[in-house]
């Protein structure tokens, strides 16, 4: 099986970053990171999404957005 290679992120340049689901699920397709969720020596272990339709958040760990399978980075 052949994996899709890696996208590159800054984490400290995710605040406010623009997502698209490749995979929407009720009708959620738009996100926005509207947090950035550290650990107490201030290293990024993940980010809170919001969907811009519903106003559902949910967290996930920062690397999974480099999974081009699932986001894709801005709007589309």
């Amino acid at each position: 099986m052949n994996t899709p290679p890696k996208r590159r992120l800054n984490p400290r340049k995710l605040l406010l970053s623009k997502w698209t689901a490749a995979q929407p699920q009720n009708r959620e397709r738009h996100f926005l990171v509207t947090e950035l969720i550290r650990d107490e020596e201030d290293n990024i272990l993940g980010v809170e999404l919001q969907a811009v339709l519903t106003q559902r958040s949910q967290q996930l760990d920062w690397r999974q957005l480099q999974d081009s399978e699932r986001w894709l980075q801005g709007w589309r």
